[in-house]
């Protein structure tokens, strides 16, 4: 068993009988979905997630924004928890999109703050080094403040060597810039000559975006009741399963994990066939 991630402190405070019986029942529950993904022949090798909803999360509780983006901060830490604990070995997030970069520079200041934190508390975390955990992150890093570039180089270089889990961020990262990329690269390298038209592929397309040594993601969950992929992923994602839930992404439950990854394991991905 591999050690969790982050560990988890007990509220202070006695329950009572009927908070006892509930959280018994819902660990009992959460137990069982374990085992059934466990013992399940069909495993997720590469799972994505759209995390949304801070911001919402924060204005439905009356809360400042900010507090809504440190919350979802502290819930990728316990996310990365639970796919450890599933042994799911790619993690991709959408942290950043090119166009949240329109936000007010207010929210932004926060948000790469919270940026440069996370990347150096996980980078120095023995347990990502235990658990032996390569963070990468892709995306227009020149768009982003160097106080931002320093903490990416910082938890890249840390932890470069490892391989038995990828944790890959996607900050100011927007497909189709992705895509114009490779195609910009695949029109000069056929302008110079070294490719043919027959070799503009699949694999010429994909071996030129930021993902060319990842696989595809098997499954991706999006939080917070919107049912679209906004920029995320469009060449890898043709394939892939998609799961959409209500809760925003501070709100996101283990159960929630668990619930999506049974429901991939219950679909038949025909590929097309």
């Amino acid at each position: 068993m591999k050690r969790s991630l982050y560990y988890h402190e007990s509220e202070g405070g006695a329950m009572g009988i009927s908070e006892r019986v509930g959280d018994a029942l819902g660990q009992a529950l959460d137990a069982r979905l374990i085992r059934e993904i466990n013992e399940h022949p069909i495993k997720v090798n590469h799972l994505a997630i759209i995390m949304d909803g801070n911001r919402r999360f924060a204005w439905s509780s009356n809360m400042n924004t900010d507090i809504g983006h440190r919350i979802g901060k502290q819930k990728l830490e316990r996310v990365l928890d639970w796919v450890l604990e599933l042994n799911i070995p790619w993690l991709t997030v959408y942290a950043l999109s090119t166009e949240n970069l329109n936000r007010p520079k207010d929210e932004l200041d926060v948000l790469f703050q919270l940026y440069n934190e996370g990347l150096r508390e996980i980078a120095d975390d023995p347990r990502i080094h235990e658990n032996k955990v390569r963070v990468q992150i892709i995306g227009r890093r020149d768009l982003l403040p160097k106080l931002v570039t320093d903490a990416i180089d910082y938890a890249e270089q840390k932890t470069a060597s490892y391989d038995s889990f990828v944790f890959t961020v996607c900050l100011a990262y927007g497909s189709r810039e992705e895509l114009i990329y490779a195609i910009q690269t695949i029109s000069q390298d056929y302008k110079d000559g070294k490719l043919t038209l027959d070799e503009i592929d699949e694999k010429a397309v994909s071996s030129r975006l930021y993902t060319a040594d990842m696989p595809d993601p098997d499954l991706v969950v999006r939080t917070s009741g919107e049912e679209r992929i906004s920029n995320f992923l469009l060449w890898q994602m043709a394939y892939s399963e998609l799961y959409f839930t209500d809760v925003f992404w501070p709100s996101f439950q283990k159960r929630d994990l668990l619930k999506a990854v049974r429901t991939y394991q219950d679909r038949s991905r025909r590929y097309g066939e």
